[in-house]
């Protein structure tokens, strides 16, 4: 339906600050406090409104439309969508060649038709969208002021506060609005004629095409883009930004110490620990996150995360990523911490 709220998710690239975790997995599925990535994000949009009834909290009468990259998020992604999400009316697009955010949206144009909202995979923000609902503008850019924005996009008003140009990586400080990754177009046809007409211009870099280039045509055209302020913007877009945001939301209500009661285990909050995880003579935490599954014995373990089926013994561990079913044998707890990023199946085995 034209009046249906679209949700378009590119997930596609092959995320390589975040390697070795995506040699075995998409990064939407790289955990964080005890839950996918993923599972964060959708959470943000919990708050959308139904457009044809004006109910808000609708997240289910949305329709969703996931990029994918070719193999992991290809094969991973849907099932798990199915599973958790079994309720959710999902298309989903493939982008075999990486050509950039605006061709990954031109490959997925066919469900890109009345009001949508584009959020890319690694941006978390705390937003309410029940606004949406009055919304009368051609589109917002949701914004943060940052300290320094020279490695991102900036957002250029006028003084009436209307979008006038993103700039990409600007070389100021003078500008510090920078553009989170999360879009509203009220017609996406709109945005689909312009990254046309982006393409028409070949206007790339290194090949790729940027979603910022396609916006500035928006405007160009006259159609009027605001900012929308946010206060909370999380990254996921490399392994240090995990750990931060981890701590982050270890911190803000998804800390689960008070159900914990594990004997010979020291906790120090806040911890995610799954309920399948067994631990004996160990400390854990703070701003730990253990998986499912996971064995942790004569250990410490603090501001990290250990995916599911870890098994650490006799080690210490800080500001590490462990991937799922991976082995760390050391000599003792005691020892002078590892910081370690270690992908699925991996072993470090310290000899004597």
């Amino acid at each position: 339906m034209a009046n249906t709220l679209k949700i378009v998710i590119p997930t596609a690239g092959w995320a390589t600050r975040v390697r070795p975790q995506t040699w075995s997995k998409p990064k939407p599925l790289v955990g964080v406090a005890g839950r996918a990535s993923l599972d964060y994000l959708l959470d943000t949009f919990q708050s959308v409104p139904d457009l044809s009834t004006g109910a808000t909290q609708c997240p289910e009468a949305a329709e969703y439309v996931i990029i994918l990259d070719p193999y992991f998020g290809e094969m991973q992604i849907p099932p798990y969508m199915k599973e958790h999400y079994p309720g959710y009316h999902v298309h989903y697009v493939l982008q075999s060649v990486m050509r950039g955010q605006s061709d990954a949206l031109w490959l997925a144009r066919e469900y890109l038709t009345g009001p949508m909202i584009m959020c890319f995979s690694d941006t978390l923000i705390e937003a309410d969208f029940s606004f949406l609902v009055n919304e009368k503008t051609d589109g917002i850019a949701w914004v943060k002021n940052v300290p320094d924005p020279r490695r991102f996009g900036v957002v250029e008003v006028d003084k009436d506060g209307w979008v006038r140009r993103l700039i990409e990586k600007p070389v100021s400080l003078e500008n510090n609005r920078v553009a989170v990754g999360c879009y509203y177009f009220r017609e996406g046809h709109e945005l689909v004629s312009a990254i046309e007409e982006q393409m028409k211009r070949k206007n790339s870099l290194k090949g790729e095409y940027f979603l910022a280039d396609a916006i500035n045509i928006m405007v160009e055209r006259g159609l009027k883009i605001r900012t929308q302020d946010i206060d909370i913007w999380l990254d996921m877009g490399t392994i240090e930004t995990i750990l931060e945001t981890n701590r982050y939301l270890l911190g803000h209500g998804h800390d689960n110490t008070k159900s914990i009661h594990r004997e010979n285990v020291r906790i120090n909050p806040p911890v995610f620990i799954h309920e399948s995880a067994a631990i004996d003579h160990s400390t854990i935490g703070p701003n730990a996150s253990i998986g499912a599954d996971c064995k942790i014995t004569n250990s410490r373990v603090e501001d990290s995360i250990l995916e599911t089926g870890v098994v650490v013994e006799a080690a210490a561990l800080q500001n590490s990523f462990i991937g799922r079913q991976a082995l760390i044998q050391g000599h003792s707890a005691e020892a002078d911490p590892m910081v370690l990023n270690i992908g699925d199946n991996s072993s470090i085995v310290i000899k004597k």
